[in-house]
């Protein structure tokens, strides 16, 4: 691969600019250490302002903070979609960090021992680069979804804003994870409304109680952070199911949608005759379909050597071996159970810098 004159070249390159990226800016500023982050967004907090309105994290804001900047307001609120992306871009300001928004980046891979990032704005080049992304980029649809009547409504819930984006008549959600529930609450008070799939259990508590905001939510970080990660007998064992399984349900619980009047259905197995098909050949005469189907990476322009057999980006605690230079942050459980928290990026940030650190004297000292 020919070196283009007109790369932009930097000892270290973030992709992507949400808290995961913000983080791992901070500790590299702090180190004084020079750096670029790229993000793909119009502005920094986009990822979160387009996400359904009514959103509203699960942390309260005592926890919801990255390194160096306290979630402004009351600990133990808990912040919208809106407070949240206004956090995040408050951050870039606040620490100056060189964040380059509206450029995507298209391919990474290597020439020699530089990285390349191909976008249309140009070829980007680096000693060391940071994917500072989660695992859920881009929306999972089954096959069968374009076998349904064209007159249906079909939105993933990586798109789904508010009811205002369904037509009159029933709403089938299908997948009973946190969005799912979320959702299908919201959807039942101006539709009638169906919810397909099974939960994965969930928690006991009100998270909006007291003793939720103020003792549960403390015992659940610590457990996550310190008792569930890769140092832990614990934590190595459940990682593979934690990795592969739902999140329970934290917010609404399994009588709260049976009291709005959520009618449960079966899984969602195929179409038959335009219509969503369920596991017990039923099928529902239904006018929108919410698809709460989950994500994948979308890692498919990383041009590197660094995947599994099961897709997924091979890795210890962030730092990937089968391209030195090459770092991960931002990924469920990279390092333990919140390592794609607000709460539990910062500390991962800060290892993958630190490592950064050192190669970086190694190579100026060879």
């Amino acid at each position: 691969m020919m070196k283009s004159q007109d790369a932009k070249r930097f000892e270290t390159i973030v992709i992507g600019g949400g808290q995961a990226g913000l983080a791992v800016g901070y500790h590299l500023a702090k180190r004084g250490m020079p750096f670029m982050i790229l993000d793909a967004h119009a502005r920094v907090g986009d990822a979160w302002r387009k996400r359904w309105d009514s959103l509203k994290l699960f942390s309260p804001a005592r926890y919801s903070a990255l390194p160096g900047l306290p979630f402004p307001g009351r600990g133990d609120s808990f912040p919208t979609k809106e407070q949240m992306a206004s956090y995040l871009q408050v951050y870039a300001e606040r620490f100056k960090l060189p964040v380059k928004t509206g450029v995507r980046v298209e391919k990474l891979s290597k020439d020699g021992d530089e990285f390349v990032l191909q976008t249309k704005d140009g070829e980007f080049r680096a000693d060391n680069v940071v994917v500072a992304m989660g695992n859920y980029q881009e929306a999972k649809w089954p096959e069968f979804a374009r076998e349904l009547n064209f007159g249906i409504v079909q939105v993933h819930s990586l798109d789904y804003r508010n009811p205002l984006q369904l037509q009159d008549g029933g709403v089938l959600i299908v997948g009973v994870g946190n969005s799912g529930a979320d959702i299908a609450m919201e959807v039942a008070r101006t539709h009638r409304t169906w919810l397909a799939g099974k939960e994965n259990g969930y928690i006991p508590w009100r998270i909006e109680t007291f003793m939720g905001r103020n003792v549960m939510s403390r015992v659940i970080k610590f457990v996550g952070h310190t008792a569930l990660t890769v140092k832990t007998p614990i934590g190595r064992k459940l990682r593979p199911k934690l990795l592969t399984k739902p999140a329970p349900l934290i917010r609404v619980k399994p009588a709260d949608l049976v009291k709005v009047g959520i009618e449960r259905v079966e899984k969602v197995v195929g179409a038959r005759d335009g219509k969503p098909l369920l596991a017990d050949d039923r099928t529902l005469e239904v006018r929108n379909v919410i698809w709460c189907t989950g994500f994948t990476p979308g890692f498919s322009w990383i041009d590197l050597p660094i995947f599994g057999e099961d897709g997924a980006p091979m890795h210890e605690s962030g730092i990937v071996d089968r391209a030195p230079g090459l770092y991960l942050v931002g990924l469920h459980f990279l390092f333990s159970m919140t390592s794609d928290t607000i709460g539990g990026v910062g500390r991962d940030a800060e290892r993958v810098v630190k490592a950064i650190e050192g190669r970086t004297r190694r190579s100026r000292a060879a």
